[in-house]
């Protein structure tokens, strides 16, 4: 099983790697020394010292020179100080390759794992997808917001309508009952008129018209 760049080795892993695999151990902390190394090459810090130190190299062995001509241990062309170079240089490319070749290690499992978060994304994705087009076919045969507020519009008219015409018909009902009260005290004078006609005080004469001779 390969190892996880991504997390920390426990101890007793640590503890068994270090007796059963002693090599991965081994280039596990030289891997580390490499990486501090080419961050520390990598820092002003580390041009500053080299700058001090080369000029110090040169000023002190042309000091000397002018001194003492064999006291100098490094005289002009400074051979022993691009030798130093040289074997510097020899020694911190393969170190900072080896720390380039771990960031790219580090770089693939942080792709995997990205790769596997997205394929899971898009999976946990086309499942809301489907579970969406699910629910809006359910929702066809389901009332909606604006079909529930139409039938209640709906009903809240009918209602309205029929609490009109009960008023109305309640309003007809009581005008014929009046009507009705009014008519049955004009029917109840009617009859006494009629049967006692009125009459005359002063008594009519009948007089007959005689031919008159001559």
């Amino acid at each position: 099983m390969p190892d996880q760049l991504d997390q920390p080795v426990t101890r007793s892993r640590s503890r068994w790697m270090r007796w059963f695999r002693p090599g991965s151990s081994r280039s596990d902390g030289f891997g580390r020394f490499a990486e501090a190394t080419a961050r520390f090459m990598g820092s002003p810090k580390f041009v500053l010292y080299m700058t001090v130190f080369v000029v110090a190299w040169i000023a002190a062995n042309m000091l000397l020179v002018k001194i003492n001509e064999g006291a100098a241990w490094d005289p002009y062309p400074f051979i022993l100080l691009n030798l130093a170079f040289s074997t510097q240089a020899s020694y911190s490319a393969p170190l900072i390759l080896l720390a380039q070749n771990r960031q790219d290690d580090r770089d693939r499992v942080t792709a995997e794992q990205d790769r596997q978060r997205a394929q899971r994304n898009l999976e946990d994705t086309e499942f809301l997808t489907r579970e969406i087009a699910s629910l809006r076919l359910a929702m066809n045969d389901v009332a909606t917001r604006d079909f529930v507020r139409s039938e209640l519009r709906d009903l809240l008219e009918e209602l309205l309508t029929e609490e009109r015409r009960s008023r109305e018909e309640i309003v007809g009902e009581i005008v014929e009952e009046l009507s009705e009260e009014t008519d049955e005290p004009e029917s109840r004078s009617s009859p006494h008129s009629s049967s006692h006609p009125p009459r005359s005080t002063h008594p009519t004469h009948s007089h007959s018209t005689r031919p008159q001779g001559d």
